[in-house]
């Protein structure tokens, strides 16, 4: 890899930090690149911290409408939430290969090729999808009592994955087609279509779930039919925009046939990217059923937790996205010094953030908890989990920002190994000896994922050190 085009004369001052930036030690202080770099990535990373709350609302709406439908119908859709991310796992491959080679086709002032390959990703991601509807429709009750729920939380999470698993090849298409957007550097249309996602959702399922303007009473179908109406309106929107003349990636609007040369580029980096979520999702899975055999109630504040938690991963999420379109267009560009400065931006950003997220999720979980459900048992439970999860924000702020970063240079085997060996050689034995063999309970498991997400950061943090992610060839 050839160096930076550019460089700082030799004689020419340091540029100061941003002032948010400036507590940092003073070697990771000494990687931080002019103000101009900074800005590029908060351009990058605030749509996608936007995009993501919307996403997070998703589910937070849901738990607060399904939270007065009962225990059970919560701890449903929470199971089959789950599933639903295990799918989503699936799109992650796809995605995550589409957005590190358009960024660096963008990055190599190639945008044809980038369009090219942006069409082979959807293509792949409506077929994906189209396979998983079939299969969620037809096994979502046995799957959901794999999980070892009780009888009414099977009944309610077989009724919710039921409906919607007729969208999920819109929703390939909404996750792929957002990421090819990401990779091309537009982060604001993705917020824009996640905006109409959310108020669809929203709109459905309330009206739904509750039976109101004469409509028919349907619980936990309606809050399933409120997110697959959304997920479609989104698939369509993102659709359209990548059609537009004007849009950011150049989309012929004749459908290609597939293309094996491109979906092979695209599977070598997004296989291990998807493997790597499958499995982590998998290990999800078997953590809800140990949190299953603490009760129902824990199952449930389990639910409600990682919802609400998942506000403080937001700015995470959002750097991550920064870091793996930077690293991927800058490696585009043979600038691999900036693509190095550019993580370092992001990861000082997301943690300054992250932390002032941990604090506030700590402060105010009682209040936020008492949105959803006003049973005893659950938010004593519920307490647990997110003062556990608020304490843990500089973790995974280390933990996106440096895996990000790596899937933007097309280094996803190591993330995989990573990641594969973090959760399940760590998370779930830990969850397992401190929840049950200890007695801990629901605090052991979340302290399990604290351990999980401590070792994933330092192995990713080495990785990137090592810089050998410069040299890959994609």
């Amino acid at each position: 890899m050839s160096e930076p085009t550019q460089e700082t004369p030799a004689e020419a001052p340091a540029p100061a930090p941003p002032a948010l930036l400036r507590w940092l030690p003073e070697r990771w202080r000494a990687r931080l690149p002019a103000g101009a770099l900074t800005r590029r990535v908060l351009t990058l990373a605030w749509p996608s911290v936007a995009e993501q709350s919307l996403v997070t609302i998703i589910g937070l709406v849901a738990a607060y409408i399904v939270g007065h439908l009962g225990a059970a119908a919560l701890a449903g859709v929470g199971l089959g939430g789950q599933v639903l991310n295990l799918v989503a796992a699936l799109f992650g491959a796809v995605g995550v290969g589409a957005t590190a080679l358009i960024a660096r086709h963008i990055g190599a002032r190639e945008p044809e090729a980038a369009g090219r390959l942006a069409w082979q990703a959807l293509l792949l991601a409506g077929g994906v999808g189209a396979l998983a509807a079939g299969a969620g429709w037809v096994l979502a009750e046995p799957i959901i009592r794999a999980l070892g729920a009780a009888p009414d939380v099977v009944a309610a999470g077989t009724a919710w994955l039921q409906t919607v698993a007729p969208s999920f090849a819109f929703i390939g298409v909404l996750l792929v087609g957002n990421a090819a957007l990401r990779g091309a550097g537009d982060t604001r249309s993705p917020l824009y279509v996640m905006l109409a996602v959310n108020v669809v959702n929203v709109g459905v399922a309330w009206t739904l779930t509750r039976g109101t303007f004469g409509l028919p009473r349907l619980g936990v179908v309606g809050t399933g039919l409120g997110a697959a109406s959304g997920q479609i309106i989104g698939a369509l929107l993102v659709i359209g925009r990548l059609l537009r003349s004007r849009g950011p990636l150049p989309l012929a609007r004749a459908v290609p046939r597939p293309d094996f040369n491109q979906l092979g580029r695209i599977l070598n980096i997004g296989l291990p990217a998807g493997a790597e979520q499958l499995l982590l999702q998998v290990a999800l899975l078997n953590l809800a059923v140990i949190i299953s055999q603490f009760g129902t109630a824990a199952y449930a504040a389990h639910s409600i937790g990682l919802r609400v938690a998942a506000l403080s991963f937001l700015p995470g999420w959002g750097f991550s996205v920064a870091a793996t379109t930077l690293v991927g267009q800058e490696l585009g560009a043979r600038r691999p010094d900036q693509a190095r400065q550019a993580t370092y931006v992001a990861f000082g950003l997301a943690l300054v953030v992250m932390a002032v997220m941990g604090a506030l999720l700590f402060i105010f979980e009682a209040p936020i908890l008492l949105f959803f459900t006003d049973d005893p048992a659950v938010l004593a439970a519920g307490a647990v989990v997110v003062r556990a999860s608020a304490v843990q924000q500089p973790l995974l702020a280390a933990s996106f920002v440096f895996s990000g970063a790596l899937r933007g240079a097309g280094d996803t085997r190591t993330t995989l190994l990573i990641t594969v060996g973090s959760i399940w050689g760590l998370r779930l034995a830990a969850a397992y000896l401190l929840g049950i063999s200890l007695g801990l309970g629901l605090l052991g498991a979340w302290l399990a994922v604290g351990l999980d997400f401590g070792s994933r950061a330092f192995f990713f943090w080495r990785r990137f050190e090592s810089g050998r992610w410069m040299a890959l060839k994609v």
